[in-house]
């Protein structure tokens, strides 16, 4: 299993989990940026419509997921789970537009 499919696999178990366990979800949008972070750094997506498509769903994701408030029972927490999950691809974004600048600022060493 590679490093990015576990740090994957522990940010939904984190974004799952604060939902449930309220000490845990102070911490956790921290958490899930910063392991956003991580992998966005450790596998930088190449392509451009890659990182477009990331891009939109950490925006869209979110104002989607306010809908699911209409379901009785469950919305709220589909719906706190997926905002949980939209946090770490932001994380994923940034790590991904910040090596997009880098790149761009900085001189190809070929």
């Amino acid at each position: 299993m590679s490093f990015n499919k576990i740090l994957t696999i522990v940010g939904l178990f984190v974004a799952i989990v604060s939902v449930f366990v309220a000490e845990f979800a102070a911490y956790s949008a921290l958490f899930l940026v910063l392991l956003g972070l991580v992998s966005g750094f450790a596998s930088p997506m190449a392509d451009m419509a890659g990182r477009m498509a990331y891009t939109v769903a950490a925006v869209a994701m979110p104002v989607l997921a306010d809908s699911l408030d209409a379901i009785p029972a469950v919305g709220v927490h589909l719906n706190a789970i997926i905002d949980n999950i939209a946090i770490m691809l932001a994380g994923m974004v940034i790590a991904n537009f910040l090596l997009a600048v880098k790149d761009s600022a900085m001189p190809s060493s070929s």
